[in-house]
């Protein structure tokens, strides 16, 4: 399980401690009734600041069942931004409810319930699958992805699993990001790079293809064998170390290694996040890496790249929870 990233203190205690937290500007509600170091909270991730609102909603809700982004930020699998809500599941056959940012999904079918230590929540599967349905399809695939390396399963076994459970809502979503889920994506960038790369009308490419050299064995995350070139996309901080000594080794090293892979090939490509999320960049990328499109593009799946109803987007106001 991931713990929360901050303390997390209840206003319960405040005798305890001799604080007033409503009134003290050093301490920050993350919900009501729960509250942080506003130092720490502040310096959060985005993504960081969710996983403590589950954890607020857990201490509030002790034996409580999470679902989707909740339960995923609990697994450690991929979360875009910050999510709008906290989402539990009540498998009492009431009506799905919401108080705030905090929603109560009815289900007549409980879910695989995963016992995390402290909290419970829906199990790997369960949770990659329920995203699948509802995120923007990238990010559902990134899921889906990083759900199939962390249990060790295809997605061939997903799928069968799947059949005949999915909801109606998001099936056809869910079964886009099955048909094209593999745990031989290594990470979120990748994942969602090869949605992109797919909509922008390129081949697919085939993934962790081995270059040996003397000395060395070099694995990149994509290669297109018809054209002989590799593309590699780079995460979030790759190089991003505190230890100057570090970073300059990686630099040298990753530096060496392309110039390896250069030599056995006709064309490279390298792009970032943020050339995935806009696009055109990582277009531009593959084309001078030696590319050509092989269909029109997807215009209306790419413009799903910019709009994620379910994640507050940056400078959103946000309500008091």
């Amino acid at each position: 399980m991931q713990s929360s990233p901050v303390p997390l203190t209840l206003a319960s205690d405040e005798a305890l401690g001799g604080v007033r937290f409503r009134t003290e500007p050093a301490w920050v509600r993350v919900r009501r009734g729960v509250y942080a170091p506003r130092a720490a909270w502040e310096a959060l991730a985005p993504w960081e600041r969710y996983l403590a609102r589950v954890h607020a909603a857990s201490a509030q809700h002790p034996g409580a069942l999470f679902a989707f982004e909740s339960a995923a930020a609990l697994h450690g699998l991929p979360i875009f931004g910050e999510p709008r809500d906290v989402h539990l599941i009540d498998d009492t056959g009431g009506k799905s409810r919401r108080y705030g940012d905090l929603v109560i999904h009815s289900t007549r079918r409980p879910p695989h319930a995963a016992d995390l230590g402290t909290v419970w929540a829906t199990g790997i599967r369960d949770t990659a699958l329920g995203l699948a349905r509802v995120l923007p399809p990238a990010y559902g695939l990134a899921v889906v992805d990083a759900g199939l390396r962390r249990v060790g399963e295809t997605a061939a076994r997903w799928l069968a699993v799947a059949q005949g459970h999915l909801d109606q809502r998001g099936k056809r979503r869910a079964r886009w990001v099955l048909d094209r889920a593999t745990p031989r994506s290594e990470s979120v960038g990748e994942s969602v790079s090869r949605a992109v790369i797919e909509w922008l009308g390129f081949p697919d490419p085939e993934l962790q293809v081995v270059f040996s050299s003397p000395g060395f064995e070099d694995r990149v995350d994509f290669f297109w064998r018809s054209v002989r070139a590799i593309g590699e996309s780079d995460g979030f901080g790759k190089y991003d170390r505190a230890d100057v000594d570090a970073t300059t080794r990686a630099l040298v090293d990753e530096k060496r290694r392309e110039d390896r892979l250069r030599r056995q090939v006709d064309g490279f490509a390298r792009w970032d996040w943020a050339d995935t999320m806009r696009a055109t960049p990582l277009a531009a990328a593959l084309t001078a890496g030696g590319l050509d499109t092989i269909r029109a593009p997807h215009r209306a799946a790419l413009a799903t790249l910019r709009h994620h109803p379910r994640s507050w987007r940056h400078g959103e106001t946000r309500p008091p929870v």
